[in-house]
């Protein structure tokens, strides 16, 4: 397999992943707000509203969750967290709006494990 197929087919396998993770959060009654968000120093995976409050989540997909889990770097998660706090600069309540950082892991079966609040300060 070429690099450009590893590539695509990586892409493809992250998208899958989103889209399972994105389908569990609604069925619990989320709102979808946004997929990809791009910032000025970051992407977030899946927005989502739960009543007032804005849930960021960042989906991370590998063999077992504990993998998916350890990929997760600290430099990731500062970007992640800026990039939250640039998206709630732009909604009416700001800084004052409510919001919550989840990880959802997603395994080689496609099993979903969400970790609530997971990276609160």
């Amino acid at each position: 397999m070429s690099r450009e197929q590893h590539c695509a087919q990586t892409y493809q396998a992250g998208l899958a992943a989103e889209r399972s993770v994105a389908r569990q959060y609604l069925r619990q009654g989320y709102e979808f707000r946004d997929h990809r968000w791009r910032g000025k120093g970051g992407e977030i995976d899946i927005v989502f509203a739960d009543g007032d409050t804005v849930v960021f989540v960042e989906v991370k997909k590998s063999a077992t969750f504990d993998r998916a889990v350890q990929s997760l770097s600290r430099r990731q998660i500062g970007r992640i967290l800026q990039t939250g706090a640039e998206y709630i600069g732009h909604l009416p309540r700001g800084s004052l709006t409510p919001v919550r950082f989840d990880v959802a892991l997603v395994d080689a079966r496609g099993a979903v494990q969400v970790l609530e609040n997971a990276l609160a300060a």
